[in-house]
């Protein structure tokens, strides 16, 4: 037996988890059949299985045995409930071509309808006038085949359905079929010597061709929901140029892209893809994000900025130092975001999985009620209370039922991944479209996250160019924020000269100090103003207008020879807010949200920055003076006032209020600490942009949407098309079509949603 592989990892302490294929289900009854076989192995706590990726992934307790030996008892507990374990991998593939160019897989397709082909033409020739019915034993040899040839694969599951004691999809059509085919045969068999008797054979080999027809249609269109996972390993490059001596680009070697060690020097050549996330060591380019951004402008690269692994690098040859390899990279922690949200199950779900867990006997106790019906209570011959019974049996095949949630799920997460929307589990995208309330951080969130000199005011005959060159030089040394946002404001002044300061010191919390062209001067916040005895004279009313605008203001002071200070400038700094900030929060609340900032600041700063954005903090939009720590807690509050909260942030601190909301959703930063904050949401937005809020919503919506049309219409096939098949109104043959059509129709619209777009 061949084995499957398997991805094990640690949930929790105690917890390890194993993903691998399983293949031959067909219908949401299967998936039951297959969780319950699980879940009686000793250790296993939680078994998941996706009908639409064929996967399945099961959670053991850690102490329980080795991960082999888990797997193998795993895999044997499906191959004894009738399927196959197999390589995820094996799942994933796309199916191989045979002869005469066509899919393997669609041979037993073809061969049937060439089978069955005939058996139908007298059903066509009676609308004409004609009488093509073929001789008995021709309609026999012809639909035997297909019966037990090409259905073989029905009368496989149904006995494994039948040991298990459960039901599946085959089941009924292996009954229903095999009803067909042998009253036919029967029907054949007693009649006169001459007599021509009206045979089925041609009910149960088409219902088989078609059934085997949906089958392949609905594999097609699955293998187009999970395009979004095979996009992504399509990204990673097989090779990478080595630099063995880590110089010479001579003596280039290529190897294999999963031989790379963090620390070696690869060359990236125009046009390739960067083969490991790293850092750039020497050229510049410019490097296509899209596949993890979703933004499809090209970003610049210098030397020492971050290079992605699978993004496409511009018409530069770069050197890329690696930093991460494998499982670290970046890529495989967007694919496994993705496999995880498709692996899920929604809370929606449950409810499909309890009725599927009865529909099958329920539909058995159907038919055999509408047969009784037919035959005893209206007195109708044996074929034709037979054939309401065998069309019951067929429509009410739940294979929409059991796709009808995955099929969504992995549309909706896959279309959402490629643009930079990552979707975390399942239940996060259920429960976003229920939130009433979005509650976002400040810094790094809405704002830049970076102070930016917003003001230079200089004291009256002071050159404000001057002073800014002083205070830069002050400043160049520093690695403080308000420091660097000092030097850049310098160094965009056009031809400013500058400046060096001697003699600089520091003081820890308050500023720094030293001499700038035998000047003694002072920078720094306005309380070491204060202590230093330093009045700011005609600059103090402007110094306040500053501070209640929310700016965080400095002075720069001259010390004189008698140890008296001169107040030379203030300098204001502000965060700003990010250019699609604002458009995020009208989108919000133009879709009838509730909003709120959280912010450490004091409140005069947040409600200024509040007021730029265009939320309101008389209407109790601003939460200021919030400690990191109390974060969590207001969120707590808003749930406990009844309010379904997201949280969007970017940073560690925010991580404890990404857990505590209903739904969280984490931004990646340049700042550093995104990683955690990733960890605690149910949503990571792959690119700082606020108006990516609006749209995880608006995909969410979508996908629950989607799920509850397909979850309507595969109910509603059952639900009228049971009736009207046990009063006679559904010949067989066209209770097969409507069951195909089923399950291609709920996949189908669910692959609608590849066509969604964030608004512009």
């Amino acid at each position: 037996m061949e084995q499957a592989s398997t991805a094990t990892a640690a949930v929790e302490p105690s917890t390890s988890e194993t993903d691998f294929g399983v293949g031959g289900m067909t219908c949401a009854s299967c998936v039951g059949r297959v969780e319950r076989a699980l879940k009686k192995i000793p250790g296993v706590r939680q078994a998941s299985v996706n009908l639409a990726t064929e996967s399945v992934r099961v959670h053991w307790q850690a102490d329980t045995g080795d991960a082999v030996a888990m797997s193998a008892r795993l895999q044997r507990a499906v191959r004894d409930a009738g399927y196959e374990p197999r390589p995820l991998e094996a799942a994933e593939a796309e199916p191989a071509t045979g002869w005469l160019g066509v899919p393997r897989d669609a041979w037993p397709v073809l061969l049937a309808a060439l089978l069955s082909g005939p058996l139908a033409l007298p059903m066509f020739g009676s609308l004409l006038g004609q009488h093509w019915m073929l001789p008995a034993w021709l309609q026999f040899a012809l639909a035997t085949p297909v019966q037990f040839w090409l259905g073989a694969r029905f009368y496989r599951s149904a006995w494994h359905a039948l040991k298990a004691r459960s039901g599946n999809m085959e089941l009924l059509v292996a009954i229903g079929t095999s009803a067909g085919w042998g009253l036919s045969s029967w029907l054949w068999w007693r009649a006169e010597a001459g007599e021509m008797p009206h045979l089925y054979f041609e009910g149960s080999a088409l219902v088989i061709t078609l059934v085997l027809l949906g089958k392949w249609l609905e594999s097609r269109a699955k293998r187009q929901a999970t395009e979004a996972i095979r996009a992504l390993h399509a990204l990673r490059p097989e090779v990478a140029h080595l630099l063995p001596d880590g110089i010479k680009r001579e003596q280039l070697v290529d190897v294999p892209v999963a031989e790379l060690l963090p620390g070696d020097r690869v060359l990236v050549r125009p046009g390739e893809r960067v083969p490991a996330d790293g850092e750039l060591l020497q050229g510049s380019t410019q490097v296509d994000e899209s596949m993890l951004t979703g933004e499809p402008m090209p970003v610049p690269k210098q030397p020492g900025d971050r290079l992605t692994g699978g993004s496409l690098n511009g018409d530069g040859a770069v050197e890329l130092g690696v930093a991460a390899v494998g499982a670290q990279s970046v890529l495989n922690h967007i694919i496994a975001l993705v496999q995880d949200a498709q692996a899920a199950k929604p809370p929606i779900q449950r409810l499909v999985d309890q009725v599927a867990a009865v529909f099958v006997p329920v539909v058995l106790v159907i038919a055999l009620l509408t047969f009784c019906a037919w035959y005893f209570w209206q007195g109708a011959a044996l074929e034709d209370a037979l054939l309401p019974a065998v069309a019951v049996l067929v429509i009410a095949c739940p294979c929409a039922l059991g796709l009808a949630t995955p099929a969504a799920i992995m549309a909706g997460t896959g279309v959402a991944a490629q643009h930079g929307i990552l979707v975390q589990d399942a239940a996060a995208l259920e429960t976003a479209c229920r939130i009433d309330t979005v509650a976002f951080d400040k810094t790094g969130t809405l704002t830049l996250g970076e102070p930016t000199l917003s003001a230079l005011v200089a004291a009256p005959g002071v050159d404000e160019a001057g002073a800014l060159q002083a205070a830069a030089a002050l400043q160049r040394q520093s690695a403080h924020p308000l420091a660097r946002a000092v030097v850049v404001a310098a160094e965009a002044v056009p031809d400013a000269q500058a400046l060096t300061a001697q003699e600089v010191q520091a003081v820890p919390g308050r500023g720094s100090h030293g001499l700038v062209q035998d000047a003694h001067l002072h920078l720094g916040s306005l309380r070491w103003m204060e202590e230093l005895g330093a009045g700011l004279g005609e600059l103090s009313a402007r110094a306040e207008t500053l501070q209640n605008e929310g700016a965080t203001v400095s002075a720069l002071a001259l010390q004189l020879p008698d140890g008296r200070f001169a107040p030379l400038a203030l300098l204001a700094f502000a965060d700003l807010p990010k250019p699609g900030a604002q458009i995020a929060v009208a989108r919000l609340r133009a879709r009838g949200l509730r909003l709120s900032m959280i912010s450490g600041d004091n409140r005069g700063a947040a409600e200024a920055m509040a007021r730029r954005l265009g939320l309101n903090p008389d209407a109790g939009e601003v939460l200021a003076e919030v400690l990191p720590g109390d974060k969590a807690a207001r969120i707590v509050a808003l749930k406990q006032d009844g309010h379904r909260v997201a949280m969007v942030g970017d940073g560690v601190n925010d991580a404890p209020a990404l857990a505590a909301a209903d739904v969280g959703i984490a931004m990646a930063s340049a700042r550093g600490g995104s990683d955690v904050a990733m960890h605690a949401a149910g949503i990571t937005l792959m690119r700082g942009e606020p108006r990516l809020v609006a749209a995880a919503l608006d995909i969410s919506r979508r996908t629950v949407s989607k799920i509850r049309q397909n979850l309507f219409w595969a109910f509603a096939y059952n639900v009228a098309g049971i009736p009207l098949a046990a009063l006679g109104y559904l010949d067989p043959v066209f209770a097969g079509a409507a069951m195909a059509l089923s399950s291609v129709s709920v996949v189908g619209n669910a692959l609608l949603l590849k066509r969604w777009q964030p608004e512009a």
